[in-house]
């Protein structure tokens, strides 16, 4: 889903493949997820697929993670605006088996509770909703942290900082989620990051 600032940040993800699943996805920049939530249609991709749309993030999700197909569904969150929750899967042919009908209905019912605990949770605008506190979303927006750091001390767009991070942490067959918190552990400069 999106944040305030319309940045992408992940609920959570289960079980732990599924976690590095999202982080890859994230990392390169595309995929079913990214898909499915800019058009608001569900996605459908078992390997073949994956490798022609989504050749880079095809390699790393079968290099890193025993999933061999992804099933996107939109959420229409309302005020919130477009998400999207992925459904992995170990076998492309598990995919057929899936029934489509119940599938958008769950993803239907996860989007009205999750617009409905938007409108009717109290919390603050400093804080935000308590589900942007998890160790998933935590994660993401230190991402995003670290992207607003690296462009003002490379004196670059955001957008270019995060091509920065993506291209380093692909580079190294690592997540922009480590390289990011690595920068801001002071355990590399941004300046490694080099246009």
């Amino acid at each position: 889903m999106r944040d305030a600032e319309n940045r992408r940040v992940p609920l959570g993800a289960a079980p732990d493949d599924a976690a590095v699943a999202e982080r890859l996805q994230f990392t390169v920049g595309r995929g079913p997820c990214a898909t499915a939530e800019d058009t608001g249609q569900p996605v459908f991709a078992v390997e073949e697929d994956l490798h022609r749309r989504w050749p880079v993030f095809a390699s790393v999700l079968v290099d890193a993670t025993p999933y061999r197909a992804v099933v996107a569904l939109p959420l229409q969150l309302g005020m919130s605006g477009p998400a999207a929750i992925d459904l992995y899967f170990r076998r492309s042919q598990d995919v057929l088996g899936l029934d489509v009908f119940e599938a958008m209905a769950v993803g239907e019912l996860v989007g009205s509770a999750l617009s409905d605990a938007a409108v009717w949770s109290t919390w603050s605008a400093e804080r935000g909703p308590e589900w942007m506190h998890g160790p998933t979303p935590q994660r993401r927006l230190a991402v995003w942290e670290c992207v607003a750091k690296v462009a003002m001390e490379l004196e670059i767009d955001p957008a270019v900082a995060l091509v920065l991070l993506r291209a380093r942490a692909y580079a190294e067959g690592v997540t922009a989620d480590e390289v990011a918190a690595d920068l801001l552990a002071g355990k590399r400069a941004a300046r490694d990051l080099g246009p």
